[in-house]
């Protein structure tokens, strides 16, 4: 499914362009990618959407304090994302309600504990889905696939 993900990332340049599920799953077909793979990043992309439709409601845009991790999502998300996300918090490089959203679609993955690369993908596609201008070094680390990277920040 990440596969996917990075593909739609690197060959569509807006997020909304990707709102046609059915010529896009031939466009990934065509592409040579799996069908249930395929399903699976359409499903997790139309939630995607739909959590950023809905975050408009949430009154983070001015929020100043600190997140607290609930015992369930630090299980499931794992430490090293949680302290990927503590690093990106405090270098300022997530909004509140992004930093939400990217819990909410991490918790939506089924295979705990996620790993760095896997939170990054995340990272990329929320930060994608708000069309926002992503630091150069932010985007290099965040295209790093490295599975021996870890987020000692």
């Amino acid at each position: 499914m990440f596969d996917v993900l990075v593909y739609l990332y690197e060959n569509y340049r807006a997020f909304e362009a990707c709102r046609d599920a059915t010529a896009l799953g031939r466009t990934l077909a065509d592409a040579g990618f799996d069908d249930d793979e395929i399903r699976e990043a359409l499903s997790w992309l139309q939630g995607l959407a739909r959590i950023v439709q809905d975050a408009d409601t949430l009154a983070l845009d001015r929020s100043s304090g600190m997140r607290v991790y609930a015992p369930a999502e630090t299980e499931q998300l794992g430490l090293a994302a949680v302290g990927f996300l503590m690093y990106l918090d405090s270098a300022a490089q997530l909004t509140a309600k992004q930093r939400e959203i990217v819990i909410e679609r991490a918790l939506a993955i089924n295979d705990p504990p996620l790993s760095i690369a896997t939170m990054k993908i995340i990272v990329l596609m929320v930060l994608w889905s708000h069309s926002s201008d992503v630091d150069f070094l932010l985007l290099e680390e965040l295209l790093d696939d490295d599975p021996d990277q870890r987020a000692m920040h």
